[in-house]
């Protein structure tokens, strides 16, 4: 067993906790397209996140009905504070869903989000092997904090 629980990485941004998940929601305006951050790379045309509770993390295939593959549902939206929701992927097993937390922390001058991906410790370790890495999840809290500094006119770290 790999003894993997959770994966977290996370972020400084110079806006407050508010905008920093204002931002967040704009994932299509921030989230980079390529083969290891689309399910159908050949296929995407976007992605968004439906708000509250029940709302869709949508891979968009079709700009025009907005269908796609889902990648998860919102399970907790609590504006400023936190996001829950699930997480798919034609890769992993279809049950158990592993899911992502992202939360929003003030700090003096801005805001700290974390985003932990949690339930790898319930997954098969022949799986988690194949597709945890380092660098897990780590390009997109970059991708959003150069979108946040980009928006707020600020750096980001």
């Amino acid at each position: 067993m790999t003894g993997l629980a959770n994966v977290r990485r996370t972020v400084d941004v110079e806006v407050d906790p508010a905008d920093a998940f204002e931002l967040f929601t704009e994932i299509d305006a921030w989230w980079r397209p390529g083969q290891h951050s689309f399910v159908d790379p050949a296929r995407a045309v976007g992605v968004r996140m439906e708000p509250g509770p029940g709302g869709r993390w949508l891979e968009v295939w079709d700009a025009a009905t907005g269908s796609g593959y889902e990648r998860g549902r919102i399970l907790a939206w609590e504006p400023p504070r936190r996001m829950l929701f699930e997480y798919r992927d034609p890769r992993l097993p279809a049950d158990p869903l592993t899911q992502i937390e992202v939360r929003f922390d003030p700090f003096p001058g801005g805001t700290t989000v974390t985003l932990e991906h949690r339930g790898w410790d319930r997954l098969p370790p022949a799986v988690v092997a194949r597709y945890v890495s380092s660098r897990i999840w780590g390009s997109l809290v970059s991708w959003y904090a150069d979108y946040v500094a980009r928006r707020s006119g600020g750096p980001s770290t």
